[in-house]
């Protein structure tokens, strides 16, 4: 699996499927892009300018919100993770 370094977080973005008010249901390419998602991997945490380590907020299997353009997508054996700065993070779903 994926190790993130600092404050990185690995997640697994939740597909939602939307419908229009007829029913119609979109492309996934016509709709936007998800904004919760399921921490997969969690850094050890940034470091401050004092070399202190702050501890991630976050822990694995955790729901988010996160920023709608945040983090960058990769794909790692068939599939597809987006890892983002724990700033990017929003909220923590219960």
């Amino acid at each position: 699996m994926l190790k993130p370094l600092g404050d990185r977080v690995i997640l697994q973005a939740q597909e939602e499927e939307e419908q229009t008010v007829g029913g119609i249901v979109l492309a996934s390419n016509a709709q936007e892009k998800p904004q919760t998602g399921k921490v997969v991997a969690v850094g050890d945490g940034r470091v401050l300018d004092n070399g202190e380590k702050v501890a991630p907020s976050v822990k694995e299997g955790d729901t988010v919100l996160f920023d709608k353009y945040a983090g960058t997508e990769v794909k790692y054996n068939g599939d597809s993770y987006l890892v983002v700065h724990e700033k990017d993070l929003v909220a923590i779903v219960d």
